[in-house]
Parts: C-alpha cells; structure tokens; sequence
C-alpha cells in the first residue's frame, strides 16, 4: 500500500510540474515558425545526447528547460534575487521560443537562475559542466560561489563543479551574461543591433544544450581521429585529464561487430592500420567506430566510444596544369549551398534534432554534395548529421569587429593590393582565442574538409599569419584564407564571389599554386506570400515573381557553371539554403515549408556538375 501511495504521489509531482511548464511557457507570437516549433517540449527540449564525437551515455543529464532570468544594469555584480520571468534554455533570449523575445544590449547584464535535482547516477563522481554554446561573456555560479568564467560565443566549453557541489540533490546554477553584440569587438557574425539586409537579430545568451556529466578523476576529455588512407591507418590522438604514471590507453576501431585494429599504448596518440579501408564520401558515407578506454592495473577506469572516417582531402595538378581539389585521391566537384542556420522561432536554435537534420537532408536531396557552413558554428549534432548522411562542409570562421574599415599602413586599397585592418588588441586576442577554441572543438568531424578564416574582408586582418597558423594547426584539411576576394598568396584556395552569375578567379591570380573555387553567386529571390519574416522590404540579389521564372534563371546558371569547371573551376557555392529574415534568396522558406523550385528537378540539373569533363 505504501509503494502504491509513493507511486501516485511522483506521479502526481510529474504531472504538475510538466503542466507547470507548459502553462507558463509559450513562444512569442507575431512570427513565421517552423512546423518543429510546435513539437518543442519545455519540460525536455532538445533531449538527444549533444557530443556525439565523445559517448558516455548512461552518464549526464540535461539541463534544458525553464530557468529562471533577470536583466540587470551592468554595475550588478551579485545573483539577482527577484526573477523577471522564465526563459526556456537553450533558446537565447531573443528569439520566440525562449518565450521572451526581449533585446538585451551593451547596457544590460542577463542573468540566468535554476535549481538542479542532481540525478542519483552522477553522484559521488566528479562532475562537469557543459556550454554547448553562450553569447558572449558569461560568468557561472554553482550554489552562489564562481565555478568559472568563459569567453566566446561559438564554441563549448566544461567546467569541474565538484569543488562547489553541497550535500544532496539540490544544486543551484546561475550564469551571468554581457553581450554587446556589434557594439563589441567580438566575434559575432550576422548579429546586428539594427536588422536589416544581410544582417540579423542579435542572439544575447545560452544557444546550445547545457548538460552536467559525471566522470572519474583519471577521464577521457578528447578524441581526434586523423585518417591517411594512401598508408591505410589513423592516427589517434586521445586527451586524458589526470592520467597516472603506468595507466594505459587502449584503442579499437571497429566495423559494425568485426574489430578492425587495437593498440594499447602509455603515450596519448596511436596508428591504427585499417586495412582495405571503405572510403567515406558523399555517395558512401562509411564510418567506423571507435572504442578508447584508460587501463590502470588491468581495469577499466574509463571508457568512451566515438568514430571515424577514412577519407582525404587534397589538392594536385590535372593534365592541363589547374589546381584541383581532390577527394580520396579524385576530382570531385563540389557544389553546395551557402548555409546560415538561422531559424524563425529559435534564431541560433533549431528547435527540435530532426529540424537540425533536415536542412542537411534536404539539401542533399536537391543534388548538392557540400555545405558552406556561413559565419556560424552549429552545434556537435549537426557535423555529426553531415558525417552520417555524407555532406561535405565548409567550416567559416564568424566574423567580428568589421566597422569602420581601418587598414593597417595604408588608407584604402591601392592597385587592386590586398589589405589588412588595423584592430585592436583586445579584438585580435578575442578572434584568436575563439578561432583556436572552434577549431580543437570541430577537429574530429570527417565532414569538415576546408577551414575559412575570413569572408569578404570583413574584419581582416594578419592575413598571412593567421592562415598560416590555420594550416600548421590542422595540415589534413585545406584553408580557403579569404572567401570573396582581398586575396593574399597563402593557403589553397583563390575564393571569388559574384552575384548572380557564375564566375571564377582568374587561374593566374597566383599562379597555378591555388584552387580556383566560387564562394558566392546566385541569390535569385523569391518571396513566398505567407512564409516571410516581414510583410514588405524583403529582397533578393536577383528578384522573381514566380516558381516558373527562377527555375528558368536557375538552370541558366547551372548551364553556364558548368562551362567553368574546364577551365579550372574546382567548387561552387550558390546562395542560399533557406531564406533568413527578410533575405529571400532561400532555396527554401524561412520557415522551410515552401520549396522555390522541385526537389527533383534541382537533383536532375546538378548531374552535368559532376559529369562535366575535366583533363586528369
């Protein structure tokens, strides 16, 4: 009787507290949403485990859902006690899921507040913290004491929190937050005090899952699979925090159940031999598993399970002397789309996982092989998506601190000369932190095959050096410097942008030591009545009334894209995946309900791309 008695009783806590949720949640109203809008859950949004490149599953816990929020002027440095309302995490304050969509500035601090039930499983361990993502500054507090501070507002980052865990379940959580969007010098990307063009609302605040994780002392904190497969091995490079003299690492790849290669070694980085190895590639997007545990004494002190892909990235000389970009050792070109991640309801925030997918998907369904991932960093399950669906990506550093144009020893541009901006230190120490941080984060997806440190000179500056850092960093992938011109002669790539019609950098703009690709062109627009962010003022590089009249002025494009790629074209990127507030150059609507032109038919006119001749 008294286990039935307890029964009912959580039964009933449950059920209120879910109905609690739920009736003091709803999203802002005024704008287009999405169809997962309506499928978020505020007593479980975005639930899936977030760092699919570094598995302990049956170890964290979500900290997603409604939290507490103030906004403060900026001379408040203690916890707000009184609340302003609630704000439903990970959406930033902004944005109409969060259930706020208020504006928060240079002037104002946002402060956020929860109360955690620490689960039973994450007890007596250590525990870490995790950010999916914050924008920008934030400080965190763990039961009213400082556990950490970060700065950056694309890139995760963890805390150990044990130190400041009391006795009990009950922990409490607060993060305080300073974001002066453009008014900082800050890494922002299309963030803008005052939206408009190609500039949008700002997104102030926690963007990404937040989630606590029990570990043991001697952990697991990082695994970077490097594949060379014209040796036929990976490389492993494993971090483990707090590792004893005489513990080992073990290492095994695994294709479904056969195990591939083990190495058991005292030192952090391994060469598996993957013999025969499938190649991972858009149309045989082939990975395998990997198992990595730290042995002490013949036990298992940790143990984490992530995955690979054997494929390479490179550049080589065809028959008539172009520079080309391979793939696995072959010509493949690339076209995609310049891709934003923005959504209506959620800004940064796709609101469910399968919404996070879709995009990818869809993308490849119109026939397109790579995505531009532009000024943006999604969160770990959208690379891990590209990895398992097999979607190329280029990966664009966000840009900040673009206004005004100061270069550095000259007032403007002269001869057709590239420049650098003059920025400050603190704006080149912000740029550099955030850069190195993004890439050791996305170091281990397969699908990121290109690093683009800048775009269209915005914020430019050290080029050279910056690039060079860049390709030191990461030699198994190649560096696109500058997309859209201001070319300096570093890195792999001469990277031109023109709108709407196709073109190419000129073979000789270096050479023949660079790949000739097309960052840019396109941007027909097509407003769809019922699915703009705005009722007027929407826009295209090249506006249309029809379906009819842009798929015509598409395949024109395509017909003439193709006639590049003999004479040195390696790469085309054509704007946009999606229309994004009142930019209507979208393949598909905001609110990707509408397509502009059929699935398809998109797939059928992409063939001649991949079958144009090229000398080899």
């Amino acid at each position: 009787m008294l286990k039935r008695t307890v029964q009912i009783v959580l039964f009933l806590y449950f059920y209120s507290n879910v109905f609690a949720q739920n009736t003091v949640w709803k999203p802002v109203q005024g704008k287009i949403m999405s169809t997962w809008a309506e499928q978020v859950d505020p007593a479980n949004p975005l639930p899936e485990y977030p760092r699919p490149q570094l598995v302990r599953e049956n170890n964290w816990q979500s900290l997603n859902g409604l939290w507490d929020y103030s906004l403060t002027n900026l001379d408040v440095e203690s916890i707000p006690s009184k609340s302003d309302g609630r704000i439903l995490v990970p959406f930033a304050i902004e944005s109409a899921l969060s259930g706020v969509g208020e504006t928060v500035g240079k002037d104002k601090l946002l402060w956020y507040k929860s109360s955690v039930n620490l689960s039973s499983k994450l007890r007596n361990k250590k525990i870490l913290l995790h950010f999916g993502a914050v924008d920008w500054q934030c400080v965190v507090f763990v039961n009213g004491k400082k556990a950490g501070e970060h700065s950056g507002g694309f890139d995760p980052f963890s805390l150990d929190i044990t130190p400041f865990l009391r006795k009990g379940h009950k922990q409490d959580i607060a993060v305080r937050i300073f974001d002066p969007t453009d008014d900082g010098p800050q890494p922002i990307g299309k963030q803008t005090k005052k939206p408009r063009g190609i500039w949008y609302t700002p997104v102030t605040g926690i963007w990404q899952t937040v989630w606590l994780e029990a570990v043991p002392e001697t952990f697991i904190s990082g695994v970077v699979p490097v594949p060379d497969i014209d040796r036929e091995l990976v490389t492993v490079n494993v971090s483990v925090m707090n590792k004893r003299q005489g513990d080992k690492i073990r290492i095994t790849a695994w294709n479904g159940s056969n195990l591939v290669a083990e190495e058991i070694r005292s030192d952090e980085a391994a060469q598996l031999t993957v013999k025969n190895p499938e190649l991972w590639s858009p149309s045989s997007p082939f990975l395998y598993e990997l198992k990595v545990s730290v042995i002490r004494n013949g036990k298992v002190v940790d143990q984490v399970s992530s995955y690979f892909a054997m494929r390479k990235i490179s550049m080589a000389k065809d028959a008539s002397g172009i520079q080309r970009m391979l793939l696995n050792n072959q010509f493949v070109f690339q076209y995609g789309t310049l891709d934003q991640g923005w959504w209506p309801g959620g800004l940064y925030t796709a609101p469910t996982d399968d919404a996070l997918a879709f995009d990818i998907v869809k993308t490849k369904e119109m026939g397109f092989n790579m995505i531009r991932k532009h000024i943006k960093v999604e969160p770990a399950r959208w690379y891990y998506h590209c990895d398992r669906l097999g979607m190329l990506v280029w990966q664009d550093m966000p840009s900040g601190d673009i206004y005004p144009f100061q270069w550095e020893n000259r007032p403007g541009q002269i001869s057709g000369k590239p420049l650098d901006k003059l920025r400050s230190e603190a704006s080149e120490k912000s740029y550099r932190l955030e850069w190195e941080n993004i890439m050791n984060a996305l170091m281990p997806y397969p699908s990121i095959v290109m690093w683009v440190p800048f775009n269209e000179a915005w914020g430019q500056f050290k080029t050279e050096e910056i690039t060079k850092w860049t390709m030191d960093k990461d030699p198994s992938r190649l560096v696109n410097s500058a997309s859209g011109g201001n070319y300096f002669p570093v890195g792999h790539v001469a990277d031109l942008h023109n709108y709407p019609d196709p073109a190419m950098p000129a073979p000789t703009v270096f050479g023949d030591k660079h790949i000739l690709v097309l960052g840019e062109f396109g941007g027909l627009g097509l407003p769809i009545e019922g699915h703009t962010w705005m009722e007027k003022g929407n826009w295209g590089y090249q506006s249309f009334k029809t379906r009819e009249e842009i798929l015509e002025r598409y395949k024109k494009l395509i017909t003439d894209l193709k006639g590049l790629i003999p004479l040195g074209l390696s790469a085309a990127v054509y704007t946009q995946t999606t229309d994004v507030e009142i930019e209507t150059n979208g393949l598909m609507t905001y609110d990707r309900k509408e397509f502009k032109m059929p699935v398809d038919q998109l797939k059928e006119i992409h063939k001649v791309l991949y079958e144009a001749p090229v000398q080899r």
